[in-house]
This record gives structure tokens, sequence and C-alpha cells, in this order.
């Protein structure tokens, strides 16, 4: 008889719930209710809030708008976006993560002591605040405006000797990166920085991300087959699966039930089903029910 496993760790992490909740309790009042951007990287979540009445927008869409309600999600923004709002006169239901607005308010703190101190100094002597994280990423962008765009973003490990180590660098990381890459990147600035120089690292990674990176190797090492249910747009989703292909080779990423290959099941005993923290526990339930189904 084949067994089926969900993971108990998989699912929206905290941030991302209080926003659904957020954005459903709105919606329950009634009126139309924007949302910059999708409120997660799961299009079937996005399709259920969609039917529910909420609207997704891009920043072009949001410079036409005002007047109205809009939901900023998890990931936050920069500050350029508020008053943005504050001119459109638009009310702004701010869901950002309570983890994500602390890192920013710790680069923007660093950013103005910074521009401080080095009034008078040569650009080119000026601290380096570094950010490491994937460029482009609504997080990160949210980051990088608190620095009136001046900070750097490295991506991995092989991008940070591109840095000035004869000027000061302050480095920060995206809440959902590999808590080893960064330590890797902080081992070799701290090999490479120039002594004349001053280094600092902010270990800014959401543990509640991080901590899931050994308990889904666990549980993928378990099971004949991994089913790791996830958006393709979703960074957290593509690391976490990585980890899973890893461990177990016999793992594959669908974004629902319809992506299940049956010849998949053949000679399986058991299938654990898991996800990101974008991922919702009643998708990976479906696709669950879809294996259930399936069965002679």
């Amino acid at each position: 008889m084949l067994k089926i496993e969900i993971d108990n760790g998989s699912g929206f992490c905290f941030g991302v719930t209080t926003a659904i909740q957020k954005a459903e309790e709105e919606l329950a009042k009634g009126g139309t209710l924007y949302c910059l951007g999708d409120i997660v990287h799961n299009g079937m979540e996005c399709e259920r809030l969609r039917e529910m009445g909420l609207k997704t927008i891009n920043h072009d869409d949001l410079r036409q708008l005002h007047d109205v309600k809009v939901l900023l999600r998890a990931h936050g923004e920069p500050p350029t976006t508020y008053e943005l709002a504050r001119q459109n006169n638009i009310e702004i239901i701010d869901a950002t993560c309570p983890v994500v607005l602390k890192l920013q308010q710790r680069i923007k703190k660093q950013y103005d002591e910074s521009r401080s101190e080095k009034d008078g100094v040569r650009s080119d002597h000026a601290p380096q605040i570094v950010i490491f994280g994937k460029k482009g990423h609504a997080e990160v962008l949210g980051l990088v405006g608190q620095t009136k765009s001046e900070a750097i973003v490295i991506e991995n490990f092989d991008e940070v000797e591109r840095l000035d180590f004869t000027r000061d660098i302050y480095l920060y990381s995206q809440t959902t990166k590999s808590l080893d890459e960064f330590h890797r990147i902080i081992e070799y600035i701290q090999q490479h920085i120039s002594p004349a120089s001053h280094f600092r690292s902010f270990d800014t990674i959401c543990r509640s991300v991080a901590n899931r990176m050994p308990n889904i190797s666990q549980f993928a090492s378990r099971h004949d087959l991994i089913l790791f249910v996830c958006g393709r747009k979703s960074s957290n989703g593509k690391v976490l699966y990585n980890e899973c292909l890893r461990v177990n080779p016999n793992s594959h990423l669908i974004e629902g039930p319809d992506e299940i290959n049956p010849q998949w099941l053949e000679g399986v005993k058991t299938v654990g089903i898991c996800g990101a923290t974008s991922t919702p526990k009643w998708l990976m339930e479906q696709c669950r029910d879809a294996i259930i189904d399936s069965l002679p």
C-alpha cells in the first residue's frame, strides 16, 4: 500500500500567512482591493484570491491610481512607493513581513550614518552597503530602496570578489537566502579586506525559513519519491527544491496536481509532498488527493 506524507514544516511562513489574512479581511468588507505584485509566488493561491476580488497591479498601474486601497505584500517596498501612495491619496494596507521591515530599518539607519560619515570623503572611499540577494527580487528592491539605490547586490559567492576591499563593507542578506553561502561570503571578505578598512556583517536571514533546509533534507531522505509543490517564480522554493534533489534524486518540482506524472509512482512505496514558504497547505493536500484518486 502506497504511503503518502505531507511535510508538516512546509507551507506559508508567518509573513505570507499574515499578508493573505489581511487581504481576506479587507475583501470581506467589500469594495476594491489592489495588491502591488503577486501577493505570493504561487499562481493557484493568487487565482483563489483573484476570484475573491483581489486585483494585482504593478508599479506603473500604481502611478495611475488615486483614492483606492492597495495592499503591500510581505516582501516590502522602497520608500518611493509610500511617497507615491501619499501623493495619490492611496490607503496602504501594509503587510510587510516584520522580519523584512526590521531589515529595511537597519539598512536605512546604516545608510544614513554612512552618508553623514562620508561628507567630505571621496565617493570611491565611501562605505559599501552590500546585500546578498537576488537582483530584481521584490524584497531586494525594497532593501536597495533604503539606500537610494546605492547598495551593491551580490547574488552568489562568485560575485563577492568584485567588491572593493580597500573600502569599508557592511554586509546584509535577503531574508530567504542560504545561511551556508552567506557564511562563505563573510569568510572571503574577512580574508581579503584591507587592514585599514572596516567590515561588519549582519545575519538577517529569517530562521523560520533557514531552519526549513535541514528539516526538508531529512524529510526528502525518508521517501522513495518527493513531490515539491511550488510556484516556479519562488526564490525560496528553488533553494529548498534543490536541497530535496541533492538528498533525493527522485524529486520533482510541480505547481499543482495536474503536473503529476503517473509513471513517477511506479515501484514507489512512499511519497513525500512538501513545498516552499509560498506553498499553501491546501495545494499540497490536493496533490495528495490526486494521487489517491489515481490509484487502482
